[in-house]
């Protein structure tokens, strides 16, 4: 049984929803979660935005979605550096912790 998580980045367009790029964090549900909760935007809810990125768990091959969040271009740019410099930290301080 294989778990992971991924994010999709997601633009509205006229006629449908593409996605143009995913950023693999790994298999922990826990730090996923929490990465996911650093990331700027706004609930699904809200329905404002044009760029939407998508928290996504794949298990036994089967791709689940389990949380949608809006943002800007501003705020996507925020949230890649967000991803990169807190999975940085989880690839590098994971050997130290107990």
């Amino acid at each position: 049984m294989r778990t992971g998580f991924y994010i999709i980045i997601n633009v509205k367009t006229c006629d449908d929803v593409e996605s143009f790029g995913t950023l693999e964090i790994g298999k922990d549900r826990t730090f996923a979660r929490h990465l996911f909760g650093l990331l700027k935007g706004r609930p699904v809810n809200s329905n404002e935005g044009l760029i939407h990125l998508d928290l996504m768990e794949t298990k036994d091959g089967l791709p689940m979605n389990l949380e949608v969040l809006y943002c800007t271009l501003s705020e996507l740019g925020e949230n890649v550096q967000i991803v990169t410099k807190e999975m940085f930290k989880y690839i590098t301080l994971k050997d130290m912790r107990i």
